[in-house]
């Protein structure tokens, strides 16, 4: 949005609309409209989606068969008053994302878009936007003289100014039954009080992880999976907290994405707690390369040194001699100089830059014509 210096007037004076330029995807929770090619039905513009801010988003019901596009300002039914939001999806994708609800709603029970925002209801909305850093702060010190054990993450105010939203984080059961008429007397407006967890609070602040991209929660994870460290421990990661811990200090996310990937590869390994009986020595687990296949002994089950690297078809063939009663010479095959192949990052390193060049003509008549034509201007050229 533009600032609110932009859109002021005199009272009597026609307010003129700023230029606002949108920006798919580069919003939060925007969503792909993988649809959008397809031909234009009137029909499906009854059902849009708008969003407000961060990720709060609702479906609304265009009652007055609005042409909306994405991007759009509209003035939408509240409680009570109105609230201004953008328009994030229209179009048969609406459909497709209601049905992924668990709760399909009717469209009786959906609220109205009332109109397109107008140069007025612009101003009112970037006037209380300015409001909710001062309200944040100011409701963070009331909270403490109150002595409650809870923290106000975020303030949203509605479009008209008429009603404000708390977000907060507690871990325990808070009476706030005081604070809410603190509040109201406070700000002049009505007070709704919105828990939410660690995970919620990093996804509304937003923020960059330690991959270096902006984190998960902010972009498109609306739905947030329990992660346990039984995670960490099948992708043969180290527990160590300041690591696995992501923004909202919780375990992150991105443990989730790629763990049935190494249960998958998992499954056919064999037992690593059952030592490894030789003539020469014993060997003790101590850790494995589970996309190698490789799995590391050592001869002090106390320490990780003199580490020996076995692949998973000899310590496969190892317990079973073990299992009869029967001790192989050593771990390792003398004979056997197995060495893992190294995976080749590079994509593009057996590929040629002409592999999509059109096929040569073979015809020895055109290569003599192409050798003639090169001929005469050759000669041509030396005159």
């Amino acid at each position: 949005m533009t600032d609110n210096d932009d859109i002021q007037g005199q009272i009597g004076e026609d307010i003129q609309m700023p230029d606002i330029t949108y920006k798919p995807g580069c919003n939060k929770l925007d969503s792909f409209n993988w649809l959008k090619d397809l031909p234009e039905n009137p029909n499906e513009n009854e059902v849009v989606e708008i969003r407000f801010k961060n990720t709060r988003k609702g479906f609304f019901r265009n009652i007055n068969s609005l042409r909306l596009e994405i991007g759009d300002v509209v003035a939408v039914e509240a409680s009570p008053g109105h609230d201004i939001g953008r328009v994030s999806m229209v179009g048969p994708l609406i459909h497709e994302q209601m049905r992924e609800l668990k709760t399909l709603p009717s469209l009786d029970d959906l609220k109205k878009v009332y109109r397109k925002a107008k140069a007025a209801d612009i101003q009112k909305w970037e006037e209380a936007k300015k409001l909710e850093i001062p309200t944040m702060l100011r409701s963070r010190k009331i909270t403490e003289e109150l002595n409650l054990n809870m923290k106000i993450g975020d303030v949203e105010y509605q479009g008209d100014k008429t009603k404000a939203i708390f977000y907060y984080i507690a871990d325990e059961r808070v009476d706030f039954r005081q604070l809410i008429k603190v509040l109201a007397d406070e700000f002049k407006v009505r007070i709704e009080m919105r828990q939410i967890g660690a995970r919620q609070e990093a996804g509304r602040i937003g923020g960059i992880g330690s991959c270096g991209r902006e984190l998960c929660c902010a972009t498109y994870i609306t739905n947030f999976v329990s992660v346990t460290t039984t995670y960490a421990k099948y992708q043969e990661l180290s527990l160590n907290p300041q690591k696995l811990a992501g923004q909202c200090g919780k375990l992150k996310c991105c443990l989730n994405f790629e763990l049935d990937c190494y249960v998958d590869a998992q499954k056919s390994f064999p037992p690593k707690d059952i030592p490894l009986e030789a003539l020469d020595c014993t060997g003790y687990f101590q850790k494995v390369e589970i996309h190698k296949g490789i799995y590391w002994y050592s001869t002090d089950p106390h320490s990780s040194t003199n580490l020996i690297a076995l692949p998973v078809q000899r310590v496969r063939e190892i317990q079973a001699m073990n299992r009869k009663g029967k001790k192989v010479d050593r771990l390792q095959v003398i004979d056997e100089t197995w060495n893992p192949a190294p995976v080749s990052q590079d994509l593009l390193k057996n590929n040629s830059l002409t592999r999509f060049d059109p096929p040569e003509n073979k015809n020895p008549q055109n290569k003599k014509h192409y050798k003639r034509k090169n001929r005469r201007f050759n000669d041509k050229k030396k005159k």
